[in-house]
């Protein structure tokens, strides 16, 4: 008995399509009732759904030898599509004991598999207690259990962004190990590259404002359209300036929208807690204002979208919410109030996040200081 969540899915899929976290049954029958009608008969795959870390590594292999530029971390939990996620390099929340166990796993994995030339591989890092984006400190060693969720023989959307900051042309490297050629003779180190002093964030570009009537709610299947990197010294800068880049910066101390699942509650409460140092005016739907007020925050309650005016959709067209924070509940159907509070933001360019991670990562620098502004080789040298 796997027990949930659950990952269901038809049986094959691209880009995620389809693909659905399932927290309980009505929610799995909701899911088997609309896949049997869009396509009947066809088989749907249903996985235990591990809510991890996720680990995303570029390398390239000869049979023999790996070679890996960097790890890239996820900033998002496992669930949301590796295009829709913003990655990190070099991982920011690793323990060495964990990067060697990546690094054994991806060489054992080309080797196994015989591949020559380029592979991505996507991993979760389960630990005995749950992770938060935090970027304070690495981990130390602890309790940890390496799953892979996917190996790819071939090149991913991620060669040029590690290519590019790791200064380790991949391509170059990969068509010479193909035609022949080992590793070993190339004059580059095998194994894990020496990480770079520096930070660089791959972040998800996406058109929902075009797309009417698109939930923008992330999840297993990729809606993103593009993507942008901002590079620093320090991971809160180069977060702030991919941010800036995909429109989903915020002021330091813009208003904020908060509209969160009960299962993710307990998970917001750092987050909760910095908006309330930074000084951020919060207001909160119901539920999420009653878990707010017993942590003793100051929080304004606003209206649901059948209820008495002023509602939730009102604050939003009034300009007085400058970013919105809207996990979701099984039920992502068009009658439900969150879709509407995704739809107006997004169609309002409010950034929305339906990640606590996500959200959590753009509060980091809470500097209003313009960004310096200097070339990728001036970084990685």
């Amino acid at each position: 008995r796997v027990g949930y969540p659950v990952m269901v899915r038809p049986s094959y899929v691209l880009g995620g399509r389809a693909m659905e976290i399932v927290y309980r049954e009505s929610d799995l029958i909701r899911y088997f009732k609309r896949a049997q009608n869009f396509v009947p008969g066809q088989t749907i795959l249903v996985d235990h759904y591990i809510d991890g870390i996720e680990i995303e590594v570029d390398a390239i292999c000869d049979e023999e030898d790996i070679l890996i530029p960097g790890i890239m971390q996820h900033v998002e939990r496992a669930g949301i599509h590796s295009g829709d996620s913003t990655a990190v390099y070099p991982a920011y929340d690793l323990s060495d004991t964990e990067k060697n166990n990546l690094v054994d796993a991806t060489r054992k994995l080309g080797k196994t598999l015989g591949i020559r030339g380029l592979m991505n591989i996507q991993f979760i890092v389960k630990r005995s207690k749950k992770s938060f984006f935090d970027s304070s400190k690495k981990k130390e060693t602890e309790d940890s259990t390496l799953y892979v969720i996917e190996v790819n023989p071939r090149s991913s959307r991620t060669i040029p962004f590690i290519s590019k900051v790791t200064g380790v042309p991949m391509i170059d490297l990969a068509i010479k190990v193909i035609y022949g050629e080992k590793l070993s003779n190339l004059n580059y180190s095998l194994g894990l590259v020496k990480e770079k002093n520096l930070f660089a964030v791959k972040s998800p570009v996406f058109s929902m404002s075009k797309l009417s009537g698109v939930d923008t709610y992330l999840g297993p299947e990729m809606k993103s359209t593009g993507e942008v990197m901002g590079i620093d010294k320090n991971l809160p800068s180069a977060m702030k300036k991919a941010m800036i880049a995909s429109g989903l910066e915020v002021d330091s101390r813009t208003s904020f929208l908060l509209s969160i699942a009960d299962r993710d509650k307990n998970d917001s409460k750092n987050f909760i807690e910095k908006l309330s140092r930074n000084g951020n005016k919060i207001y909160a739907t119901e539920g999420t204002y009653n878990f707010i007020k017993s942590l003793d925050i100051k929080v304004e309650k606003v209206n649901k979208i059948l209820s008495q005016s002023p509602t939730v959709i009102d604050l939003i067209v009034e300009g007085k919410v400058g970013a919105v924070l809207n996990t979701v509940t099984g039920d992502r159907s068009s009658i439900q109030d969150g879709y509407h509070i995704r739809r107006k933001a997004t169609e309002l360019s409010i950034p929305c996040y339906t990640s606590i991670d996500t959200a959590y990562a753009t509060i980091m620098d809470n500097d209003d200081q313009p960004v310096s502004v200097s070339t990728v080789d001036d970084y990685s040298g």
